[in-house]
């Protein structure tokens, strides 16, 4: 069954012919006719008496549309969910690492929703990332820039970054935390290699680094985000990087004027620029 051929049914029960069933519902007179018949052999019914060139619904056809008018009320009803909810309506999946969903995205994203009761949002986090060829996330946050790719890309924002150190502890002596070779292109890198000390614990993980860092016996670098607690700690030395991270924001092509995908991504942008006003 296909809701738009059982709109045909009660078209021609409203109208009495196929003709007046057309000009209502805008498709051809000949459509009507093969589309009703295909739904009278699917059923294996008689929808229809001719008498007098006027079409009269059998008892079995006003059976069926007592479903078909249960169905567009139905219908009715959907149609009037996003007109009953203020702002933008749809459901749109994000993908980013733990620690940008954790840190960042979280804490930021109950007073965004209350805001926005249409908005259903999905965060899909791994330190893999997703395939946007494979319509996997909707939007991503990538922490470094793709090549290519056929989605629009804009940067999301500058992350200032933080080599922590124990005081209490010498450098020779602290275990220093770094990330694994693939990301050797990061400030991060550069920086631990311009210091040409020896990586004892290599991970992606920020939340480890952190953990590690916390114990006042290692050293690593880490964003600014989640390392509120880190700066106030006194018997850590905390040294800025000069390079920040880029941030970047992908956003399907197709949704790049979707009235819901603009709110969320200013919402994501605001999100940022409360990290670096440290709000």
């Amino acid at each position: 069954m296909n809701w738009d051929d059982l709109r045909i049914i009660a078209a021609v029960r409203d109208e009495g012919t196929y003709a007046g069933a057309s000009a209502r519902l805008r498709i051809d007179e000949t459509t009507v006719g093969r589309r009703l018949a295909r739904i009278e052999r699917a059923l294996g019914l008689r929808l229809f008496e001719a008498a007098d060139g006027v079409r009269t619904p059998t008892r079995q056809c006003e059976m069926v549309l007592a479903h078909v008018q249960a169905m567009a009320a139905h219908a009715e009803d959907i149609g009037r969910i996003g007109a009953s909810l203020p702002g933008p309506v749809g459901r749109l999946r994000i993908a980013s690492t733990n620690a940008v969903a954790e840190e960042v995205l979280a804490p930021r994203a109950s007073e965004f929703l209350r805001a926005n009761p249409g908005l259903t949002l999905q965060f899909l986090t791994s330190s893999d990332n997703v395939k946007f060829s494979r319509w996997e996330a909707d939007l991503a946050i990538r922490l470094r820039k793709p090549d290519k790719g056929d989605f629009a890309i804009s940067k999301l924002a500058e992350v200032r970054l933080y080599f922590f150190e124990p005081v209490a502890v010498g450098a020779d002596e602290a275990v220093t935390c770094a990330y694994p070779d693939e990301l050797e292109g990061i400030p991060e890198m550069q920086f631990l290699r311009a210091r040409r000390v020896r990586s004892r614990c290599v991970t992606d993980n920020v939340r480890v680094i952190r953990t590690l860092i916390q114990s006042h016996q290692a050293a690593g670098v880490l964003p600014e985000y989640g390392s509120a607690a880190l700066l106030a700690d006194r018997r850590l030395r905390a040294t800025l990087l000069p390079k920040r991270r880029d941030v970047w924001l992908l956003v399907q092509n197709h949704l790049k004027r979707d009235a819901a995908t603009r709110v969320t991504i200013d919402w994501l942008r605001a999100c940022f620029q409360d990290v670096a006003r440290g709000a």
